[in-house]
């Protein structure tokens, strides 16, 4: 039986954007499947640290006898919601010699000049690496939908891009993982008077953030369009309340572990013989 400090249910399934999500639904303040406290959590982060540290090295070494597996995790969420601590507290169990990590900022005029996913597709994960989008090929059919940048035709045709795209991705050995990360627009608020009152959280601060809080309930459309769209049975959305920063941490970190426990890992089996090389090694 679950108890306090475990998923009721994997969030793979809690957390899953099915037929019929709607986004409006989801409490921003909620931690669904999960019934333990604030230490709890926090406690089921740091002990599942070294499950997820070895299951990144399988990877990694799999890759070095011809496995093509390999793991892209895209985090797409309002400003403040929590990405960067996503990545600080759950990618910090892994390797970085194995991490791909990419935040993807305001695109380049070179970039601009080349289809959307043009700089996407440049930093796909390696065979044997996981990978983190902090942002992504997303933005461009979030702000290009509120801001009117792209006709309502164009913006059908990336949601079409989008899922050719990752429908390559998953055909050759990538696994998926798409979260989105909910805050409320009264979480962000806070967040932002946090950074104002905190002189060592200034440079965080941006008044593009406040700017944009003006467009909530337009992002909030365009995330829906967005899953309803490019949610996928090979590549899901996985909207994770983000109120509570510890909720949020470990539903991420449960969904990866939960991706890569499902590519059935395990140590390359020695292409030499064992014990004649032990035997070596002692006469050595």
């Amino acid at each position: 039986m679950a108890g306090p400090e475990t998923f009721d249910e994997h969030p793979s399934e809690t957390l899953r954007a099915g037929k019929g999500f709607v986004l409006a639904d989801v409490d921003p303040d909620s931690t669904p499947g999960y019934a333990g406290t604030k230490e709890d959590g926090r406690a089921l982060l740091a002990g599942m640290d070294s499950t997820l540290t070895e299951l990144q090295e399988k990877l990694f070494a799999a890759s070095r006898f011809g496995s093509r597996k390999r793991v892209l995790l895209i985090l797409q969420a309002m400003d403040t919601a929590g990405k960067g601590g996503i990545v600080n507290h759950v990618m910090a169990a892994m390797d970085p010699q194995g991490v791909q990590f990419k935040a993807f900022k305001a695109p380049t005029d070179e970039e601009k000049s080349y289809d959307f996913l043009w700089r996407i597709e440049k930093e796909v994960p390696a065979v044997g690496m996981v990978g983190v989008f902090d942002r992504s090929h997303y933005e461009d059919v979030l702000i290009h939908r509120v801001h009117r940048w792209a006709t309502p035709d164009e913006i059908k045709r990336r949601y079409v891009a989008i899922n050719e795209f990752e429908a390559r991705l998953t055909d050759s050995g990538t696994t998926v993982v798409k979260v989105m990360l909910h805050i409320s627009a009264e979480e962000q608020k806070s967040r932002l008077l946090a950074r104002l009152d905190d002189p060592s959280k200034h440079w965080k601060y941006n008044r593009g953030d406040l700017e944009e809080r003006a467009f909530w309930e337009d992002y909030m459309a365009a995330y829906q369009a967005a899953i309803d769209a490019t949610g996928t049975p090979d590549a899901p959305w996985h909207v994770v309340p983000a109120n509570k920063k510890w909720y949020a941490r470990i539903a991420v970190q449960q969904l990866l572990l939960g991706a890569m426990s499902g590519l059935n890992l395990d140590w390359p089996k020695a292409e030499f013989d064992v014990a004649m090389e032990r035997e070596l090694v002692v006469r050595s």
